[in-house]
């Protein structure tokens, strides 16, 4: 287990919440002189009855003992969400952190879920791992999006594909929305097993190589289950709608399934049905 990173996302996870509630929004009066966006420390140490010492040292990353009182507290004083208070949960207690996965928990496509992807034949669907690497879709989601089987499996990491992709960039209308529903997702993932080295490097790869990614992964988004209204503008469709339903597989290796299911009283169906067939 490497602590340090663990303390890190902490420390950057609570310094963003704090940033994003203002004394209005805590029912606290605005005051003078005030150089901090959001929150002070010493406000949100007031909100959770705790003190000021101890939860500066809580967001410096420090490797204090915390209890789920305390954190339920400090979850309150940031309005956190339920994601937002399990992504806390996870790195200020070490226990709640599991430990990276080795090669033989490597995910493996059942036959149930394998027959599950081809019957939804006109809901495009894609099926990733704790990593959001692609491991499995069915034809539909390779007509809407890529042709998966022509990307290197090292390569099909689905956040790093909406970002270098420029079918994917051009795909969704509001592409930043579209990306920051799979970041928060990711994010999620990162809170649970930031202890895999992987995850670190990843981040810092895309850091230095995308700046929107940076841009958008600072802003601290926590989701585990978005469900979105998204437009695409197909190059050979044309204007496409879909619900996304994201949700975890039952099993033990952290298998995720995002289905994208045609709006009803749009043409989405149709135009699907006939990309498939002209295929």
């Amino acid at each position: 287990m490497i602590p340090e990173a663990r303390l890190q996302a902490l420390s950057e996870f609570l310094k963003t919440q704090r940033a994003k509630i203002s004394p209005q929004m805590a029912g606290l009066p605005m005051g003078t002189r005030r150089r901090t966006p959001g929150l002070r420390r010493e406000e949100v140490a007031q909100l959770a009855g705790v003190s000021t010492t101890w939860y500066t040292w809580l967001e410096q990353g420090r490797d204090i003992k915390v209890s789920a009182a305390v954190l339920d507290a400090v979850s309150d004083a940031l309005q956190l969400n339920k994601d937002e208070r399990n992504y806390l949960y996870a790195l200020a207690i070490d226990e709640g952190v599991k430990q990276p996965f080795t090669a033989e928990e490597e995910a493996v496509i059942s036959p149930s879920l394998s027959k599950i992807l081809q019957e939804l034949r006109y809901c495009p669907t894609i099926i990733s791992d704790r990593r959001c690497h692609i491991v499995g879709w069915n034809q539909a989601a390779a007509h809407v999006f890529l042709d998966f089987e022509q990307i290197p499996p090292e390569k099909r990491n689905l956040i790093e594909l909406l970002f270098s992709r420029k079918e994917l960039r051009s795909l969704a209308v509001n592409w930043e929305h579209f990306v920051k529903g799979f970041i928060a997702i990711f994010r999620t993932y990162y809170g649970q097993y930031v202890a895999d080295t992987w995850y670190s490097q990843f981040i810092e790869e895309m850091e230095q190589t995308y700046s929107e990614f940076h841009t958008l992964w600072n802003e601290s988004e926590v989701s585990s289950a978005p469900e979105v209204l998204i437009e695409f503008r197909h190059a050979k469709a044309g204007k496409m709608v879909f619900n996304l339903t994201s949700f975890q597989v039952q099993g033990n290796s952290d298998l995720r399934c995002s289905v994208y299911t045609p709006v009803d009283h749009t043409e989405t169906e149709a135009k699907l049905k006939k990309l498939c067939e002209n295929r």
